[in-house]
């Protein structure tokens, strides 16, 4: 292993993967211009090293700090000039981090702690800007006609100790090729992160020939503010706050610093004719992590249809990839570093894993963030969920024990945040579990009242309308549910319901089809298998029936035709006997 003391530059895009989402031949052939022209040429002739280029970076060495720094800032004042002209979305802009320290060096290649803290160093500079370590500073200030301003210590991912830093100040503006003089908005004081999830809503950028259209980018924004706040669950900014930022070219990690979230949403609208096409994409700030990212492209008939139909589908793909990013989040934590959302999170990632010994995890969890926060209405309505869940699935060993317990944990959300679509919605699952159809189909009407993009509303509001003799209105209210989620975790659930629903309906092909398709997806239970055994034996496919309860007994030995009625608490008995003249003739037990 050999080592030596170098000057280590990090540079990377500014907003890199929205400008490849929008023209990646556009991109690339810009990128590739400023290399040959300036990057290139700049290194050679400060003596540098190009280590490693990467699609939205470069890594380079110098045997100097002073070629290091006013390699730097040669390039980033050269970028103010090759930037004019350009329209401000599609500007290349360079963020550069340099740092003086010890590395590692195999072969062409080097790492090491020099080379990690000068790729965070670049991370902490503003759009167009430099930032440097203190050890570089103490070696090269004295060195140079340039000015650099102290940014104090800065924590920063995966290094242990607080990098002492100062930003190089250049005559540009932020985000232009420069800073700005005077205290950097990026690094100053990061406001704490909420308990909540939290979340920010950029304008999306116009990406269309005419300037008239920055409205319908606006509305899309505006929309999805409105509609993600009324997850209660999340902590989103204001549009006052978000729209602040509208025309400049932000970084998402300068965007979380100054409004303190963790997850940005930026897209953009290109109009051409009578088409539109719309892009969005969800990333984790902190982490540096991109979460999801989708396009929609619509014929433009109805302008404000279109907007409203993208808002939706934009919402509702955001709400369960975030939920997701939040229990893996939770998950990786040390237990007992735990904080009442860290448990909640926690208990919902069990409760998603639909097996027993999960099921008790996440009451547990769900539990000790109740203890640590009594008013936490969502941690009561997890419970009262998987309390459900236990018992529909066959877990519990006292049915109406759980529900009792259930009940008092939905009725206690339901009065903690009678504004909480989840706690109505937990509570309208213990009426159905209970047969009280007519109370579960209110509580999830109460919830879709107060967000109408939250699919399991209309999931449970589906369950309950097929129990209670209504299954041609429950198919609908089942594919208002998956056309909102169509990654949802009760993705399995949505089409296993659905396959009952049509089985009642006599649609035995098209139940047997959303029984397999809920078969196919991750962390499926016992509800997904079951349609599938009634409708092949209401089909008289007998030897298929039986192989289908093969599958289901992997899962529950001991399963009856008189646990299935107990709970799925069916109230027509010509539906009940629909469903279970299926059962009985693939060889279940009454």
């Amino acid at each position: 292993m050999q080592r030596r003391l170098a000057a280590i530059l990090a540079a990377d895009v500014v907003g890199y993967s929205r400008l490849m989402d929008e023209d990646e031949a556009g991109t690339l052939a810009a990128l590739k211009e400023h290399r040959s022209a300036l990057i290139d040429p700049a290194v050679a002739r400060h003596n540098g090293r190009m280590v490693k280029l990467m699609g939205d970076g470069a890594l380079v060495e110098f045997a100097s700090v002073v070629d290091a720094i006013t390699c730097a800032a040669e390039i980033q004042e050269a970028m103010i000039g090759r930037n004019e002209g350009v329209a401000e979305a599609r500007r290349i802009i360079f963020r550069i981090g340099i740092n003086l320290g010890d590395v590692i060096v195999e072969g062409d290649d080097i790492y090491g702690g020099g080379v990690n803290v000068a790729s965070r160093l670049e991370g902490l500079a503003e759009p167009g800007g430099i930032c440097i370590s203190g050890t570089a500073y103490d070696t090269a200030h004295d060195k140079l006609d340039l000015a650099f301003e102290s940014l104090g210590e800065q924590r920063v991912k995966n290094i242990d100790q607080p990098v002492r830093t100062y930003r190089v100040v250049l005559d540009g503006g932020p985000g232009q090729g420069g800073n700005a003089v005077g205290p950097s908005p990026a690094l100053a004081p990061a406001l704490e992160l909420p308990d909540k999830p939290s979340l920010a809503v950029l304008p999306f950028a116009n990406m269309s020939a005419e300037p008239d259209q920055d409205f319908f980018a606006d509305g899309i924004s505006e929309d999805i503010i409105t509609e993600i706040s009324k997850f209660h669950s999340l902590f989103v900014i204001a549009r006052n706050s978000s729209f602040a930022f509208k025309g400049q070219s932000v970084d998402v990690k300068e965007v979380s610093a100054k409004l303190g979230v963790r997850y940005i949403v930026e897209g953009s609208v290109r109009r051409a004719g009578g088409r539109v096409r719309i892009t969005a994409q969800l990333v984790d700030a902190v982490e540096d992590n991109h979460i999801w990212a989708d396009r929609y492209d619509r014929d433009l008939e109805d302008i404000f249809a279109v907007q409203d139909e993208v808002t939706r589908a934009i919402v509702s793909a955001i709400e369960p990839q975030l939920a997701s990013s939040e229990r893996q989040r939770a998950r990786r934590k040390p237990t007992e570093n735990l904080g009442a959302w860290e448990c909640y999170q926690r208990g919902l990632w069990h409760i998603h894993q639909y097996r027993a010994e999960d099921a008790e995890e996440a009451i547990s969890f769900l539990q000790r963030a109740i203890g640590l926060d009594q008013t936490f209405a969502s941690a009561h309505a997890g419970l009262a969920f998987v309390l459900y869940y236990k018992v529909i699935l066959g877990f519990s060993d006292d049915g109406p024990g759980d529900l009792a317990t259930a009940y008092a944990a939905g009725t206690t959300a339901v009065r903690l945040d009678e504004n909480d679509p989840f706690a109505h919605v937990a509570l309208g699952r213990v009426h159905t579990a209970k047969g009280e159809h007519e109370q579960a189909i209110e509580r999830c009407d109460r919830a879709i009242a107060l967000n109408q993009s939250y699919a399991s509303a209309h999931f449970g509001r589906a369950h309950s309308l097929w129990m209670s003799g209504r299954p041609g209105e429950a198919v609908l209210s089942h594919d208002e549910a998956m056309r909102l989620s169509p990654r949802d975790p009760l993705l399995w659930a949505f089409q296993a319901s659905k396959a009952i629903a049509l089985i009642l309906l006599e649609r035995y092909e098209e139940a047997l089809d959303y029984a397999r398709q809920a078969q196919r997806q991750p962390n499926t239970a016992l509800w997904a298998f079951m349609p599938e055994v009634s409708a092949l034996g209401l089909m008289g496919r007998i030897d298929e029936a039986r192989a289908a309860l093969e599958r289901v007994h992997r899962l529950k030995p001991d399963v009856t035709c008189s646990f299935a009625m107990q709970v799925l608490p069916i109230s027509r008995k010509a539906d009940r006997e629909h469903f279970v003249r299926g059962l009985l003739a693939a060889g279940v037990p009454a």
